[in-house]
């Protein structure tokens, strides 16, 4: 029989061994494996009370996510009518140190709104990205920005305007930046670099490619058929690049109308897509023969109602999409479960609105726009609510990130931390 001595400290070091293998870094949008899902594990069993919030600070502005990772929180605010990069502690939200860009102003054709446009918006869009000593950076006018995560002292620049001929969408850049291993990606540039990789440490570009107008959406790191591959939303449909070249492999034609800003979705060898104002959600089965890719349509839901997502981008689990499925039904939008092979809605749940969602270990977590965080099975028999506490106030359009053993959450008023039940493995 073990001494009590000893057994409480085996117990000790076992808690702190399960808390350090469940611990995991959100370093950029859709997470570190570009897909909106991470392994850490959370209890299906909330405090009655809700959860204990850890930080809470004003966020004016913006509906830019966090990136968290080296105990460091970072996202984009409006600050003195500009947008603002804002490094925060993790664990305090003491703020460490803020990087004003360009004026927060999102007008309509760029800037240049006229009668009818939106010369405001509501703040940034784009979701910074952290890795090791830097935080990267895609600003509304198309700068890509190197940081140290340390200070906010720049590094290097590129000007996808003036160095790669490029030109600004309706209401401007939206994407965030995406990293995978030494390659940071964007797009923006004009005719022959509309896609481009740099190297992220120096800034160089690595290859260009594409002469496309772009999109709102975030592109995505996938491999299929074994193949690395960086798969941008263009405004002529999806279009996915071999990751260390730039070769293109496959495109697949797809209908734009006035903004697309969900980023595709991967499930195995099947890309899902949707946009709003009218255009609906398609999937994709992508095959390659040799050296010859093919894209084949499988199903294609029209409109805005079966499978349309605006910008909130769904993730996938064992053959099913899940997230929020509307366009402008503001507090009101379901949150829905889809087939991916057929487009068949398996069930919905009202009243979630415009919000976002990832997957935690087998479970979604959800903030709704109205910022209640909200956790649900993720199984296709029906919606299966588990837990729901209040997390924000203001208009949440931001995704929430889940990150050692903590939720950190935003709003276009306020940003939070709230600190989540772990699962503990039966030992």
């Amino acid at each position: 029989m073990k001494e009590p001595h000893a057994f409480w400290m085996g117990s000790i070091a076992f808690a702190a061994t399960t808390s350090f293998l469940f611990a995991a870094d959100w370093p950029q949008y859709r997470g570190s494996h570009h897909d909106g899902s991470t392994t850490e594990k959370i209890a299906a069993k909330w405090p009655e009370k809700g959860l204990r919030q850890v930080w809470k600070i004003p966020a004016p502005g913006g509906f830019s996510s966090f990136a968290v990772s080296g105990g460091r929180a970072v996202t984009q605010v409006v600050r003195n009518s500009n947008e603002c990069v804002l490094a925060l502690d993790a664990l305090t939200g003491k703020e460490q140190w803020a990087v004003e860009l360009a004026p927060s102003n999102y007008g309509h054709d760029g800037g240049n709104a006229g009668a009818n446009g939106n010369n405001g918006g509501d703040g940034p869009r784009s979701t910074p990205s952290l890795d090791g000593a830097h935080v990267y950076v895609l600003a509304a006018d198309l700068r890509l920005l190197c940081l140290e995560a340390a200070t906010g002292k720049k590094v290097w620049a590129a000007d996808l305007l003036g160095e790669h001929g490029g030109q600004l969408i309706k209401w401007k850049n939206a994407a965030s930046p995406l990293i995978d291993g030494e390659l940071v990606f964007a797009a923006g540039g004009g005719a022959g670099a509309t896609f481009l990789a740099f190297n992220k440490t120096t800034g160089q570009v690595v290859w260009k490619s594409g002469a496309e107008i772009i999109t709102h959406a975030t592109p995505v790191r996938a491999t299929i058929h074994g193949v690395p591959q960086v798969i941008f939303f263009a405004q002529s449909g999806l279009i996915a690049l071999e990751r260390n070249t730039g070769k293109e492999l496959w495109r697949q034609a797809y209908r734009f109308s006035v903004s697309t800003a969900m980023a595709p979705v991967v499930a195995g060898d099947t890309v899902y897509c949707s946009a709003g104002y009218g255009v609906g959600g398609g999937a994709y089965k992508i095959s390659k023969q040799g050296e010859k890719w093919a894209a084949e349509e499988l199903w294609r839901a029209h409109g805005n109602g079966q499978a349309a997502n605006h910008w909130s981008t769904p993730v996938h689990k064992d053959g099913h999409l899940y997230g929020m499925f509307s366009f402008k039904e503001y507090g009101t939008g379901p949150f829905k479960c889809v087939e991916v092979a057929t487009g068949k809605v398996k069930w919905q749940q009202a009243n979630f609105g415009a919000g976002n969602v990832i997957l935690a270990d087998g479970q979604l977590l959800a903030l709704t726009d109205f910022g209640d965080l909200v956790l649900v099975a993720a199984e296709p028999d029906a919606c299966r609510e588990l837990a729901r506490t209040k997390a924000l106030t203001g208009k949440c359009w931001s995704t929430p990130v889940l990150s050692n053993g903590r939720v950190y959450v935003r709003s276009t008023k306020e940003a939070a931390c709230l600190e989540l039940p772990r699962a503990v493995p039966v030992r």
